[in-house]
């Protein structure tokens, strides 16, 4: 793992693989880490260079200090660490509030984008009385306090029958993080929508959701896929919020997917205008 200061706050990321594969890039969703894509990592380093980081206040990466957080902000900060990367474009990956990075990335900054997979996220996700609620609370309360109340709506219930140590493990490491990052990511959330800023962006984007999903049920990508002009959709059977822990092969497995078809479109696209 390596730091760079951005916005003078110090960011944790890791860069990964060989410097002349392609650039993947993976956001990990609210109140986890960087860490959700490990298992992810075999199937993908042979092909693809892999970049992943924590968001504010997560993990190792430094908290807020005050500042209202927006998805721009975000998105500033995954393109400061592809810049360190030395890539100009880049395929990105993210669920829940690492999908809204994905969207704010389609919005504004679409041409630096091979591919987009959003998982498990929406252009509304949710609605501003939960999250000011839940920023509210973890104020008050703390994310220790918390996690045990929001880490079982991440995951399938036969997640937990495979792997009994998934929640007290989940909770160590939510309970770890930073309540004010986590209290403003949340109120960005509930701020914060793209309804009406992703149609006719040119992004090859595939949408995944799960069909054991609390947070971000299908109905929620159904909606997203709207708004990206009828994106593709999937729904994986028996997954909860994070495919990328639950069921890690089958999820490189479609990436892997996505970032082929795209690479196959555009050679196909190159063709049509060959004198």
């Amino acid at each position: 793992m390596a730091f760079h200061s951005i916005g003078g706050r110090s960011v944790a990321y890791r860069l990964l693989g060989a410097e002349a594969n392609p650039l993947v890039m993976l956001a990990h969703p609210l109140g986890m880490t960087q860490a959700v894509w490990d298992d992810l990592l075999p199937a993908l380093l042979p092909h693809y260079r892999v970049l992943t980081w924590d968001l504010p206040g997560h993990g190792a990466s430094q908290a807020v200090s005050g500042e209202q957080i927006t998805p721009a902000d975000l998105a500033l900060e995954a393109l400061a660490l592809v810049g360190l990367a030395g890539a100009e474009r880049f395929h990105f990956a993210g669920t829940s509030i690492g999908g809204v990075v994905g969207q704010q990335l389609i919005a504004e900054h679409g041409e630096r984008l091979l591919s987009a997979t959003l998982t498990n996220t929406g252009a509304v996700i949710g609605n501003p009385d939960l999250w000011n609620t839940r920023a509210d609370r973890v104020r008050q309360e703390g994310l220790a306090a918390m996690a045990q109340e929001i880490v079982p709506r991440w995951f399938a219930p036969a997640a937990f029958e495979q792997s009994p140590a998934l929640k007290p493990g989940w909770c160590i490491q939510m309970g770890r993080g930073d309540d004010e990052s986590y209290a403003q990511l949340c109120e960005m959330l509930g701020r914060d929508t793209f309804t009406g800023k992703l149609s006719d962006k040119r992004v090859n984007v595939q949408l995944l959701g799960g069909s054991k999903d609390m947070a971000t049920p299908p109905a929620t990508l159904e909606a997203l896929s709207a708004e990206l002009d009828g994106a593709p959709l999937e729904i994986l059977d028996g997954v909860g919020h994070v495919p990328s822990v639950e069921a890690p092969t089958l999820f490189a497995q479609k990436l892997l997917q996505v970032i082929s078809a795209s690479v196959t479109g555009r050679v196909k696209e190159s063709e049509r205008y060959k004198p």
